[in-house]
């Protein structure tokens, strides 16, 4: 057996969160690891053996939990081959209790990290035992009827000489979480240290199922000494570009929310309930560079996540995602939305001639010397036959427009390859234009 016992943190503040909420996030997220999962105390206990081949080994799983697990509450980690005795180990911070036998390491903690012995603890001092050994070499019979045999059977579930009983934790079908408030908040930014309690509790819930979320809510309960024109309550709706269980990320998107909101009346009380969930798919690297003045999290932070708080900060009209679009006039290839935009872009084919990186908007008109197009002083080289671009009557007036137009590519001594046009059939705007410039 492989037992992990996981801590969760006491609040730092009497007004933080209780280790409550801290205890469900993390029973939640280590579903993801194994079904065998369950509240022990003031802890969550898990029972990995049979998925250490599965995540790389002992090694690598213990790493990996105490990596992710801190943003959930993770304040100590323990394994032994009971979950009482990694209960135990926990308490005193030790760690492994695997590598040395289990009777020895257990023998010399205090009787305090094993709560059935802490209940007597004032009397067993007075007959001279401080720690669990010498708990032990009492006659069993007397311990017995002295404490009740509930303090041997902790004693032989710990030591691994009777087996133990749990409830294994389940995952609810839906996530819907409240949160009552110490104290009345007046302002929107102030609520973000207790909505990170509930999304801890979403992040562990979302690692359970393998899933990520990208609609949820978050409500409040307005003050009963509220002004007669205020609600009874409010909500602040968000989403997010992809699915995301990262705490870090819908933290920092949530403070971008609420910076901007104001309350109605102080609020008592916050609940968040997750909308639309999705399977989440591999997270995308980072394209940023790591620069010297950034912070950690900044610096790792992928682009989309990036854009995403952008657009919340900036406003949506502000960041912008490119769409392709079926058509051939060059105006009409391609649109611009707020950013993530549609969440099925249009399919569109791939032209069949090269295509310039950068358009100018407007078309440049080119000078004509001699029926030659030039560009900055020198002529063009005409280096294709013209295509010829005609359509866009059926927009009537929407979109580019009617183009009637031969596009040729062109090679100039200095600013390099140009796509140009000839305007055709069109007497108020005959000539050449500059459209288009190859990187």
């Amino acid at each position: 057996m492989h037992w992990l016992a996981l801590r969760a943190s006491s609040p730092s503040t009497p007004e933080g969160p209780s280790t409550e909420a801290d205890l469900r996030a993390l029973g939640w997220w280590a579903l993801q690891f194994t079904p065998r999962v369950a509240r022990l105390e003031e802890a969550v206990v898990l029972e990995v053996g049979a998925s250490l081949r599965l995540f790389g080994g002992a090694q690598r799983l213990h790493r990996r939990l105490w990596r992710e697990a801190r943003d959930l509450g993770l304040a100590g980690m323990a394994w032994a081959p009971t979950s009482l005795g990694a209960l135990a180990l926990a308490r005193v911070g030790q760690h492994d209790g695997l590598s040395t036998p289990l009777d020895e390491l257990l023998d010399a903690l205090p009787l305090g990290t094993l709560s059935a012995a802490r209940a007597h603890e004032a009397m067993l001092l007075r007959l001279g035992c401080r720690r669990l050994g010498q708990l032990r070499t009492l006659p069993r019979r007397a311990v017995g009827r002295r404490f009740g045999d509930g303090l041997l059977l902790a004693l032989d579930r710990a030591y691994g000489h009777s087996q133990e009983a749990h409830a294994w934790l389940q995952a609810p079908e839906r996530f819907e979480a409240r949160l009552e408030l110490p104290f009345r908040i007046e302002h929107a930014p102030a609520l973000v240290h207790y909505a990170e309690a509930l999304l801890r509790q979403l992040c562990g819930w979302l690692a359970a199922r393998q899933a990520g979320v990208k609609q949820l809510t978050l409500a409040w309960q307005h003050d009963a000494m509220r002004g007669r024109d205020v609600a009874l309550d409010g909500a602040l709706q968000f989403g997010t570009a992809d699915p995301s269980r990262d705490l870090r990320h819908l933290s920092r998107l949530l403070t971008e929310h609420l910076a901007r909101l104001e309350l109605a009346a102080p609020v008592g009380e916050l609940s968040l309930r997750a909308d639309e969930v999705m399977l989440r798919p591999e997270q995308a690297a980072s394209l940023l560079p790591l620069s010297s003045g950034s912070g950690p999290d900044e610096a790792t932070e992928p682009l989309p996540r990036l854009l995403e708080r952008l657009a919340v900060r900036l406003g949506p009209e502000r960041v912008r995602a490119g769409q392709l679009l079926e058509d051939h006039r060059m105006e009409g290839m391609q649109r611009w939305e707020p950013w993530p935009g549609p969440a099925r872009p249009a399919a569109a084919r791939a032209p069949l001639v090269p295509q310039p990186a950068w358009l100018l908007e407007p078309p440049q008109r080119l000078e004509v010397r001699a029926s030659q197009p030039s560009h900055l002083g020198e002529p063009l080289q005409l280096l294709t036959r013209p295509q010829r671009i005609e359509g866009g009557w059926w927009q009537q007036g929407a979109g580019p427009g009617v183009v009637q137009r031969d596009y040729v590519l062109a090679l100039s001594p200095q600013a390099g390859l140009l796509w140009i046009y000839q305007q055709r059939l069109s007497k108020d705007e005959a000539g050449w234009f500059l459209h288009g410039v190859f990187a």
